[in-house]
């Protein structure tokens, strides 16, 4: 495994070479493009691009503009006009992927695909349908019938809801969130500890199926019975396939795993029709013995890294009451913590 300084090292590299070759970028473009691309041995995760990156503009290397909630990098001493023509181009693009019935579509096409896996081919009893989806096409959402928000007297607090609920017929309920945005899902996210807090509300196993979830996510939340499934896709809408085309083109934003349409593909068919009701069983165990700390970190009674070394000492059968920064957590535990948006 390459040393962390290998690794940012790497990272400012591949920084300097996108910015110097597109001029300017978003942080998802570079992402997709150093994190999500490339030779396998030249990805370098985002939180570490995260922390080269803030070191680059801390020396002046890299300067970043706001447009709207996103910023842009690009290297000092850019020519002010090429930047300026750059800058408007990919910025247009961008802002019509922000706009917010695009939002709310885009949202709802991974969860239409979910949903024709569950209605057509699991054998999980199911709660959640899209009762319009036959009567016009996805240049308008849908109506969504959502799944209920109490089972058997326990409710999900403040009226929020689940994507979908599923029955397996020994093991009981889950719970199933979607979803389709392009950021990595990392532990600390604000979208896993929603979920936490509706599934332990409820005293249901959570589901997060999302694009692109991070090693870390997996290391802490997969032993606690927490179920996680990538897509490696982002889903546009079947009507919006010039504007899909445009932002995989690689000269513009340069999404290259975006595809059209509400169709599963054969990854999440098989992991709601057969793998989702193998691992349901164990995962029932492991959510049971963890749910005292998922339900925690879920209503923010413990930080991030308070839960992520108390799961661990657990799992090494340690006591739990230590302090905050006795964590026990490796050199790579730790670049958790330098993640921020």
């Amino acid at each position: 495994m390459a040393s962390r300084a290998s690794r940012l090292a790497l990272a400012e590299t591949r920084l300097r070479n996108i910015l110097r070759k597109h001029v300017v970028a978003s942080g998802r473009t570079l992402e997709q493009k150093i994190s999500d691309a490339g030779p396998n041995n030249q990805r370098i995760d985002p939180h570490v691009l995260t922390i080269v990156r803030r070191s680059l503009i801390q020396r002046g290397v890299i300067e970043h503009i706001q447009t709207g909630n996103t910023r842009w990098y690009y290297l000092s001493g850019t020519d002010p006009s090429t930047l300026a023509n750059r800058l408007s181009e990919l910025d247009s693009l961008h802002e019509r992927t922000q706009k917010r019935d695009f939002i709310i579509r885009l949202g709802q096409t991974l969860e239409i695909a979910t949903f024709r896996v569950l209605s057509s081919q699991s054998n999980l009893e199911f709660f959640g349908d899209f009762p319009d989806l036959d009567t016009h096409d996805d240049s308008t959402h849908y109506s969504k019938t959502e799944p209920p928000s109490s089972l058997s007297g326990q409710r999900i607090p403040h009226g929020k809801q689940l994507d979908f609920i599923v029955r397996h017929p020994q093991e009981g309920y889950a719970g199933l969130e979607c979803k389709n945005i392009r950021e990595w899902m990392y532990p600390d996210r604000v979208e896993i500890r929603e979920t936490l807090l509706k599934c332990c509300a409820l005293d249901i196993v959570p589901v997060l199926i999302a694009r692109r979830i991070h090693y870390s996510t997996f290391s802490v939340l997969n032993p606690c019975g927490v179920i996680l499934h990538q897509t490696f896709n982002q889903l546009y809408p079947g009507t919006d396939l010039e504007l899909a085309n445009k932002v995989k083109d690689k000269t513009l934003l340069g999404y290259h795993d975006v595809r059209t349409g509400n169709q599963p593909d054969a990854r999440l068919v098989q992991f709601l029709e057969t793998n989702l009701p193998l691992v349901l069983p164990t995962a029932r165990k492991s959510f049971d013995a963890f749910k005292d700390l998922l339900c925690g970190y879920g209503n923010s009674e413990h930080s991030y890294k308070s839960f992520a070394a108390r799961v661990k000492r657990r799992l090494r059968g340690k006591p739990e009451e230590l302090p905050e920064w006795e964590s026990e957590l490796d050199d790579n535990d730790i670049d958790w913590f330098d993640y921020e948006e």
